[in-house]
C-alpha cells in the first residue's frame, strides 16, 4: 500500500513538474522583458534602485559602472556597424569576407568579455560581495536581452 501512495505521489510529481517549469519560465521571461523596459528608460535609475547602495558605496561603484556602460557602448557600435555592413551587402557573402567578419565579430566579443572582467574585479573592490553579485547579476540579464534583441534583429546570411 505504502509503494502504491508513493508512486501515485511520485506520478503527479512528474506530470506537475512541466506546467511548475513553463510557469517559472513564463515569469522569468516576464522579469527580463520588465527589466529591459526599465533599462531603456533609465539605465542607471534601475541599477540605483536595484542596488540600494549607501552613499560611501555609490561613490566608489558609479566610476566603474560609468567606465563600464561607455566600453559597451563602444562595442555595441561596433557589433552593429559589422553586422549592418553585412545586411547593406548586395551581393553574397565570400569567404574571405565571412573569415573577416568571423574574426571581427569574435574579436568585439573577447574585448567585451575582457571588459567585464575587470569591471567584476572594480565592483568586488567596490561593494560588499552581495551587491557585487546582484549587479553582475542584474547587468547578465540585460546583456541576454540585447543579446536575443540583436539576434532577432540581423537574419541569419544565406
Amino acid at each position: 500500500m505504502k509503494k502504491l501512495i508513493a508512486m501515485t505521489v511520485l506520478a503527479a510529481a512528474v506530470m506537475v513538474a512541466p506546467f511548475a517549469a513553463a510557469q517559472d519560465n513564463a515569469d522569468g521571461i516576464a522579469e527580463v522583458q520588465a527589466l529591459r523596459t526599465a533599462a531603456q528608460k533609465d539605465k542607471r535609475a534601475l541599477v540605483a534602485t536595484t542596488l540600494d547602495l549607501s552613499p560611501a558605496d555609490a561613490k566608489k561603484f558609479w566610476p566603474v559602472y560609468d567606465t563600464y556602460q561607455r566600453d559597451l557602448a563602444r562595442y555595441q557600435r561596433a557589433r552593429n556597424v559589422a553586422l549592418e555592413t553585412l545586411v547593406a551587402r548586395d551581393r553574397p557573402m565570400s569567404t574571405p569576407y565571412a573569415k573577416n567578419l568571423s574574426n571581427e565579430l569574435l574579436a568585439i566579443e573577447e574585448q567585451e568579455i575582457k571588459s567585464r572582467r575587470k569591471m567584476h574585479t572594480a565592483v568586488m573592490k567596490a561593494l560588499p560581495p552581495k551587491k557585487s553579485a546582484q549587479y553582475m547579476q542584474l547587468e547578465s540579464k540585460l546583456r541576454a536581452a540585447q543579446a536575443y534583441e540583436i539576434a532577432i534583429a540581423f537574419p541569419l546570411e544565406k
